[in-house]
């Protein structure tokens, strides 16, 4: 396993890694006179027929991340799933489709942040859906899976993400989006060059997660293992991420806290079942322990 220095090796940019200190000093604990309102009310446009498992995992992430208020917005084949499995997150359900989501729910100035991608799949009309979304939001968003698919089809569309949104791919999605790369170090370069150019924040998930800022600044994650390489994964993250835009964490912030939590859930995971049997719902399940960590120094 490659240790950090090697990792990024070549690439010659400063950077800082994201421990469990750094998360601290991000944290902010919860006011005891606070309701669900104070807490940001966040909205999910998730899956498709056959992938609405991707909707369920960022959902439940996001609610068991500190959001107050979740509405998920699926086709109508989702319905009865989400209201079963997560009675606790609201639905809203598309009325073009059954199958696929081709249209945006109402009120989106009403939502503290949205998270789209995890199982929308790339059909024309989910396409088009997105571009609605892309030019009716100025307020910073996490993009993820295939929203960036889509985005990757048609370059110019990175020109339409508002200004400081997450974008978090996986090296395939990254090479799709901005351009292949023969090798880690100048992945990384491109990573930060982009979110510059777009003034974005791209999350380059890996061993050493990259969160590259539309500053210039660069933070390594220092958390998580290879049990994380699991179908679903980036889908716990994208509920991650959004529950922390929702509770008003600056974006960037907002990608680091998420993105250690995420790895450092992933290890409890790991410590319990083993890299090899743990799930990504078991990720969800130690989303507590790494608060409990973070917060009190123990995860008992």
């Amino acid at each position: 396993m490659k240790d950090i220095a090697s990792f990024v090796k070549g690439f010659a940019e400063p950077y800082t890694t994201v421990d469990l200190a750094v998360a601290r000093s991000i944290y902010k604990s919860r006011d005891p006179f606070s309701n669900k309102g104070t807490f940001g009310h966040a909205l999910l446009l998730a899956g498709s027929y056959g992938k609405i498992g991707a909707a369920v995992m960022a959902a439940r992430a996001c609610l068991t991340s500190g959001a107050g208020l979740l509405t998920t917005h699926l086709p109508a084949c989702g319905y009865a799933i989400m209201q079963t499995v997560l009675p606790e997150a609201m639905v809203s359900i598309d009325s073009g489709s059954r199958s696929m989501l081709t249209r945006l729910p109402p009120g989106l100035k009403s939502y503290k942040a949205i998270g789209a991608g995890p199982g929308i799949g790339s059909s024309e009309p989910t396409q088009d859906m997105l571009k609605k979304l892309l030019k009716a939001s100025s307020s910073p968003m996490v993009l993820d899976a295939d929203a960036l698919n889509i985005i990757s089809t048609d370059k110019k569309l990175l020109e339409k993400i508002p200004k400081n949104s997450i974008l978090t791919p996986h090296p395939k999605e990254f090479d799709r989006l901005f351009g292949p790369s023969a090798e880690d170090a100048q992945r990384l370069k491109l990573a930060r060059a982009n979110a510059m150019r777009y003034q974005i924040i791209v999350v380059l998930k890996g061993h050493y997660t990259g969160i590259f800022c539309p500053d210039g600044n660069v933070f390594f994650n220092t958390s998580g293992n290879a049990g994380m390489a699991k179908g679903g994964s980036g889908d716990v993250l994208t509920g991650m991420v959004t529950a922390m835009l929702a509770q008003s964490y600056r974006p960037q912030e907002a990608a680091k806290l998420a993105v250690f939590l995420h790895g450092l859930a992933g290890d409890m995971a790991a410590a319990l079942y083993s890299e090899e049997a743990m799930m990504p719902s078991d990720l969800i399940g130690c989303i507590g322990r790494s608060f409990l960590k973070l917060k009190l120094g123990t995860d008992n």
